[in-house]
């Protein structure tokens, strides 16, 4: 029976504007200490609803999934920053909020076909750094990851069968594994294309559910943290052997650059780490 539920809850499509998506969350993750990713956005309706999530790439721009924004009507969303818990209340005051100035979906983001899901929101007004709101490094054209790569993705979605995290909820974390495509379109439904990277857990539930799209998958390299996608569907409830979806961020760098500028800071991954001198 757990497993009929499971199965026909991760077939549920959501609508978002006007694509069709499946729903991601995060599933077997932990709690993330207190300014661990304070890149990390949520994205929520003027109504208060959490919906999505998103990484802040410069000081007035942040990236999110394309199916998450396209169609929405700017002026009803809200970008929060520097917050621990789902919601920003009195256990949140370092988080700060803005609206929305542009939406720019990928121009070839293909809602069927789930390609090219990616996004850029432009702040309405910029934000000033602190302990709590930094920007990501992403990664740069021709970076690869391989299979194995240790990588985290973060997210205040749902975390378990029909159990949406509370408002007060704080922000999960959960380890993974990058997949060989390959390997990954034996184990999809959909199609996996070139401009998307796989990772999952070979032995545990581990992944991105409902309310987790836009959020960051990362990798850190040396001290610096890397972000390699951007969290698009999933299917079959994180289960094991089933990994997530991300588009790959390393494909769109003169796409983001093009409509961002010089501001992002973009590293090749991976890249020997300096050897620390001894004189």
């Amino acid at each position: 029976m757990w497993k009929l539920m499971c199965v026909t809850l991760a077939l549920l499509i959501c609508v978002k504007g006007d694509s069709l998506m499946l729903n991601p969350r995060i599933v077997g993750g932990n709690d993330a200490t207190e300014g661990s990713w304070p890149w990390m956005v949520g994205l929520n309706y003027d109504t208060g609803e959490h919906f999505c999530g998103g990484s802040l790439i410069t000081n007035k721009w942040v990236l999110t999934a394309a199916h998450c924004v396209k169609g929405e009507d700017k002026s009803k969303l809200l970008v929060h920053l520097g917050k621990r818990t789902k919601e920003p209340d009195n256990h949140n005051q370092h988080a700060i909020v803005r609206t929305i100035k542009d939406i720019i979906p990928h121009p070839s983001f293909d809602a069927a076909k789930k390609d090219n899901d990616i996004a850029l929101l432009h702040l309405s007004s910029t934000v000033d750094f602190t302990d709590h709101i930094k920007t990501v490094s992403l990664a740069a054209e021709k970076s690869v990851f391989a299979t194995k790569t240790k990588s985290w993705t973060t997210g205040w979605g749902y975390i378990g069968e029909n159990v949406p995290l509370l408002p007060t909820g704080i922000l999960q974390v959960v380890e993974v594994d990058v997949l060989d495509n390959l390997k990954c379109v034996t184990a999809c439904i959909s199609t996996v294309t070139d401009n998307m990277i796989c990772a999952g857990s070979k032995d545990e539930h581990k992944g991105p559910w409902k309310g987790d799209s836009g959020g960051p998958l990362m990798s850190k390299q040396c001290s610096k943290w890397v972000q390699s996608g951007v969290t698009s569907w999933a299917e079959e409830c994180a289960k094991p052997k089933k990994p997530a979806v991300y588009a790959r961020v390393s494909k769109y760098q003169k796409w983001i650059t093009d409509n961002v500028g010089d501001l992002v800071e973009f590293v090749l991954f991976p890249t020997q780490c300096p050897t620390a001198s001894h004189g």
